[in-house]
């Protein structure tokens, strides 16, 4: 539990302490873990009453007991948590506080985007402003994190259009987006079942044959039992009734194909936060990373609905240039029920912030009779570079698919 290990670390270190425990989502601790929160409020009254650089074991749990009024059966369980807390071993502290750092980060770049409208509206001053400026510590920027790119241009188009990334089942996607490479983040947005999950059921078990890598696929959508069978009929392409008569030779083509790299994190309140997310991708070597739906992603806060969002996109924007691309999976507004092709304006509760992040979007659309098998893509963003047999006027294209929701399939017309 991280928990567990941010409150190790503070007590061993008071530095550690001063730099983030004020970015600390206390509220969620509350509600969820009352003892480790008031472990926390303890360490925070220790550190404000004294000047020690750390905390021992022993006056952690005197500090806890003077300032708690407990039965015998709540001291032994408090002594035994705190003891628990500091017998633990942090294998690699480090990752615990670059998720710290990185937390941090995000709350400052909230705060600073609120107080700049505040600073627009006259509600707050420019010095307001550089005091939260202040905060980022430019001194732990060294010169040798940064790099340059290689003006090679021979190695440039060998490494982005030449070596193709993970290509799509669809040749249409293949003719207009091209591959997806590291540092990619893009969205499908769609009004509800017209067949998103289906499409990425579709598509995954296509590119999981390309890669050495691990999908994840991070759900808060639908059940997640539902979509692993989808994943399952897409791979071969076969319906529910195979599954179930001749589920001994799918399970063996499932896994010869790679299909046990595809990891499906079940839609749970831990597992929807950013910090899990991010601790959990860390845990396996992605090659390619799906969040269904990314607007319920937690740990995101702003005055403004669009600005969180805003911080989202930019969230899973750096996760694709520092691990793998990023597919997402966002709702259409009710302005895009029974069109065929959508637009950028139609992406539901956003104008630009959303969109701004992508680079490439594909809107879905379909017909007002649920029971049509076509459905219609319209590339309204894309920035990608292609692969060498991408078609320039397919860059922004439009084209008419079919959906085969009983094998879990999508296919080119």
């Amino acid at each position: 539990m991280v928990e567990k290990q941010i409150i190790k670390l503070f007590c061993e270190d008071r530095e550690l302490y001063n730099k983030y425990y004020k970015y600390i989502n206390i509220n969620y601790i509350k509600i969820n873990y009352n003892n480790i929160y008031k472990l926390f409020i303890i360490i925070n009254n220790y550190y404000n009453k004294y000047n020690n650089n750390n905390i021992t074991i022993e006056e952690l749990d005197v500090a806890f007991n003077a300032n708690y009024l407990l039965s015998e059966a709540e001291r032994k369980e408090i002594t035994a948590l705190i003891t628990e807390i500091f017998d633990q071993e942090i294998k690699n502290p480090d990752i615990v506080i670059e998720l710290l750092d990185e937390h941090r980060k995000r709350c400052l770049s909230g705060e600073i985007a609120r107080v700049a409208l505040d600073v627009e509206d006259g509600q707050a001053t420019f010095e307001d402003l550089n005091k939260i400026y202040a905060e980022f510590d430019n001194s732990e920027i060294i010169a040798d994190e940064v790099s340059f790119v290689n003006m090679d241009l021979k190695e440039l188009l060998e490494k982005r259009v030449s070596t193709p990334g993970l290509r799509w089942r669809l040749d249409f996607l293949n003719k207009s987006l091209g591959s997806l490479r590291k540092g990619n983040f893009g969205f499908i947005f769609a009004r509800p079942e017209t067949g998103k999950t289906t499409f990425l059921a579709s598509e995954i078990t296509h590119m999981i044959k390309q890669t050495d890598g691990d999908i994840l696929w991070f759900n808060n959508e639908e059940d997640s039992s539902n979509v692993a069978l989808r994943v399952f009929q897409a791979m071969d392409g076969v319906d529910l009734n195979a599954l179930k008569t001749d589920f001994d030779s799918i399970q063996k083509s499932f896994d010869l194909q790679g299909g046990q790299r595809i990891h499906i994190v079940d839609k749970m309140e831990d597992a929807s936060r950013a910090s899990r997310i991010e601790a959990k991708i860390k845990e396996t070597t992605p090659a390619l990373i799906i969040f269904d739906q990314i607007d319920k992603i937690k740990g995101f806060k702003a005055d403004r609905y669009d600005l969180e969002l805003k911080a989202i996109y930019q969230w899973a924007r750096e996760l694709a240039k520092e691990y793998a691309p990023v597919i997402a999976v966002s709702q259409a507004s009710g302005e895009a029920e029974h069109k065929l092709w959508l637009t950028m304006d139609t992406v539901d509760s956003s104008k630009t912030s959303k969109q701004g992040e992508a680079d490439w979007m594909l809107g879905i659309g379909k017909e007002q009779d649920n029971t049509s098998r076509f459905r219609y893509f319209n590339i309204v963003k894309n920035k990608l570079t292609g692969d060498e047999d991408t078609l320039p006027e397919l860059r922004h294209g439009q084209a008419q698919v079919l959906i085969k929701p009983e094998v879990a399939r999508y296919e080119d017309l």
